[in-house]
């Protein structure tokens, strides 16, 4: 009907091309959807830069941004593939609150049977972590740990006001610590974990309320 309200876009944002692949393979964005995956590059300054350029064009007004990609799992037991859905992802900058974590926890364990699931915060660094700076991180309560969740959160934030969420697949844990995304049997299940679990995410954004006009 003439006038109403349309879903704001989803922007989905990853560092590395083989996350990308991922997502792409996944599929389009299906019908009613207005979705965009970027690569941001690795690190916090590429992923702000990233995705402050995506959300400065007029396409994406009103954007919902979710941050998705490989991660570093903190808590002892967690295997490579494990999924992981932010409740708040934080740097040293300050914390974003994610919205709607209990229905993506829902979509990601019926759509990767088998897999974990954990919820908590997510913590950002500047570099790879490894060995007792990961057992630091952990100390803080953080699960997990990559380079751009929580840059890109906070950017979309400051941008304006709009729904934000994480959800990053384990590539490495304390019992199992990689050295190669991709080259190594962690890294290809990651790979194909986050490859069957983007219709979680497009259904977290039919979920969220229209935006006001």
């Amino acid at each position: 009907m003439a006038g109403e309200a349309s879903p704001a876009p989803l922007l989905i944002a990853c560092a590395l091309g083989i996350e990308r692949l991922a997502l792409r393979a996944a599929g389009g964005a299906g019908p009613g959807i207005r979705g965009t995956v970027v690569r941001t590059g690795m690190g916090p300054r590429a992923a702000e830069r990233t995705v402050a350029r995506a959300l400065a064009e007029p396409a994406s007004t009103g954007a919902a941004v979710l941050a998705t990609g490989f991660c570093a799992g903190l808590v002892p037991g967690m295997h490579p593939g494990d999924l992981v859905v932010a409740e708040e992802t934080r740097d040293p900058r300050g914390g974003v609150a994610c919205v709607g974590t209990d229905l993506l926890v829902r979509e990601l364990v019926r759509l990767a049977p088998g897999r974990a699931v954990h919820t908590g915060p997510l913590t950002g660094s500047d570099h790879v972590v490894r060995g007792p700076g990961r057992a630091a991180l952990r100390a803080t309560g953080a699960i997990a740990v990559d380079m751009e969740s929580a840059a890109t959160l906070l950017c979309a934030v400051r941008t304006g006001a709009r729904a934000v969420a994480a959800v990053r697949v384990v590539v490495d844990a304390p019992e199992h610590e990689l050295v190669r995304i991709g080259t190594v049997r962690g890294g290809i299940s990651a790979f194909r974990v986050l490859r069957s679990v983007l219709p979680a995410f497009l259904e977290w954004h039919r979920s969220l309320p229209l935006p006001r006009r």
